[in-house]
């Protein structure tokens, strides 16, 4: 274990005082249902959301709120956090049971959630400020990127949907799961001559994007 823990310590430039925080966070519920890093997510979780806000307000001062919301929502959206793991190689630490070892469908949410997990070992472990020095470090490059303010995949749908079809897309939602810290939501989305696309998210409101973001790509737009 702890060769392990001093690669990834070298890795993000982090040495833990707890050691065990870091390895914690990357035990998931399969491996041990009880010492895992659910609870450590679910606070990195909030850490990340407070450190992305805050740095989006001191990058763009002059923004309307929506449009600082926009880029908050790409910013701490899985689609970036898995990209974020990925490059970290956090596969490769992860402890995992045996009925998850060879699910790669599920294999990208273990590692976003590992993610926020170790944002929120660090904050633990130290403060916000190393919280702070950990992920700006990683999600620098696509803050810069959000310069360009992107239309979101349900915007683009209503307007692809109301010019084409002069009618809004439908979206229905479809039933939530989850534990209650962790709800994922699913929400279906259809417009005329379209299949009913099934989206996912950790609200509502994500479970339409998701929705609408396949549906887009079914459309080719």
């Amino acid at each position: 274990m702890n060769i392990i823990i001093k690669e990834f310590e070298d890795k993000i430039k982090y040495s833990f005082k707890n050691k065990k925080l870091l390895h914690q966070s990357f035990i998931h519920k399969s491996y041990d249902n009880i010492t895992n890093n659910e609870k450590l997510e679910f606070l990195g979780d909030r850490v990340l959301g407070l450190i992305i806000s805050k740095k989006l307000l001191e990058k763009f001062p002059n923004e309307k709120e929506g449009i600082i919301d926009k880029k908050f929502a790409n910013l701490v959206n899985k689609k970036t956090c898995i990209d974020i793991a990925k490059k970290l190689n956090i596969k490769k630490y992860l402890y995992l049971g045996e009925s998850h070892k060879n699910l790669d469908r599920s294999l990208d949410k273990i590692i976003s959630d590992c993610l926020e997990a170790i944002v929120g070992a660090i904050y633990l472990d130290s403060s916000i400020k190393f919280a702070e020095k950990f992920v700006l470090s990683n999600w620098n490059s696509y803050i810069d990127k959000s310069n360009i303010t992107l239309i979101d995949s349900k915007t683009k749908l209503q307007e692809y949907s109301l010019k084409k079809f002069k009618i809004l897309p439908k979206y229905t939602f479809f039933k939530k799961t989850g534990p209650q810290h962790q709800p994922i939501f699913k929400t279906q989305v259809e417009i005329p001559k379209s299949k009913k696309i099934l989206g996912t998210g950790t609200s509502k409101k994500n479970s339409q994007q998701d929705a609408a973001e396949k549906l887009l790509k079914i459309l080719n737009i």
